[in-house]
């Protein structure tokens, strides 16, 4: 079979159990889809949360994740490229991912040529108008150092402290909030301003937790939002002539945006 294909997942939140489901049971189910893509995966993104809580020590990192980390290691040793993103929950993840297992990291989104189409990818967080504490907060998280002073934190409370802050904020009841309108939706909003300076055919973000197919206004570019894996299960596909949203084992299997606006 022919690899071909690039795939798109985000916010994986490993380490965060929620009602219906541990983290290890997500854990399988994510390498259960891993190992589906492989047969014909030429390229996968990352794009952010993957973990639910990580801080990177110089020679310790968070326990736990052997399976999944296992699998991109196996993937990357038969010739798959991997990329991965930091999101708002996992963005002081420095060189672990480079230095182990030949995966690079962005922090911020990257533009780049695929198959002749024009892609935005990052995780989002921070995007667009409004959302002003977290902007605050990322700056903060992201200055060096802060990072230093937390860092000589012994982990098991550092760790323990980063738990508690992640469940604190994450309290899932279900699928969130269905499709605001291009009005409302920060990463929208974000996807039709920069459209106006500088075309892209496909903006490609997670962090919303919804899965989202947005046609801009301007008539070119459309914005995915590649989704979560606490319900839906929801990912993108490229094939190298379409891009589509698909999912995983889910019972939910809606796409919001263009039909909700």
């Amino acid at each position: 079979m022919s690899k071909n294909k690039i795939y798109f997942a985000s916010d994986f939140h490993l380490g965060l159990d929620v009602k219906h489901q541990s983290s290890a049971e997500r854990e399988q189910k994510i390498i259960r889809w891993l190992e589906e893509i492989s047969s014909d995966a030429k390229v996968l993104y990352l794009v952010g949360d993957i973990f639910d809580y990580w801080f990177e020590y110089q020679s310790t990192v968070p326990k736990g994740y052997v399976r999944f980390l296992g699998k991109l290691a196996d993937m990357r040793d038969s010739g798959i490229e991997i990329y991965f993103f930091t999101g708002n929950h996992d963005m002081w993840m420095f060189t672990y991912m480079e230095q182990e297992f030949d995966i690079p990291t962005y922090r911020e989104p990257i533009t780049l040529n695929i198959d002749g189409k024009t892609f935005m990818i990052g995780h989002g967080d921070g995007l667009g108008p409004g959302d002003n504490l977290y902007k605050l907060m990322k700056k903060v998280f992201s200055n060096r150092l802060a990072q230093r002073l937390f860092s000589i934190v012994h982990p098991t409370w550092a760790l323990g402290v980063m738990r508690w802050f992640s469940y604190k904020d994450r309290q899932y009841p279900g699928i969130q909030e269905p499709f605001q309108g291009a009005d409302k939706e920060w990463l929208a909003l974000y996807a039709e301003t920069a459209q106006s300076q500088n075309p892209i055919d496909y903006y490609v973000f997670g962090h919303r937790h919804l899965p989202i197919k947005y046609s801009l206004r301007s008539g070119q570019g459309i914005y995915f939002n590649i989704g979560e894996w606490m319900y839906a299960s929801s990912y993108g596909v490229w094939d190298g002539k379409d891009f589509t949203l698909q999912f995983f084992e889910s019972n939910h299997t809606q796409i919001f945006g263009d039909e909700n606006t």
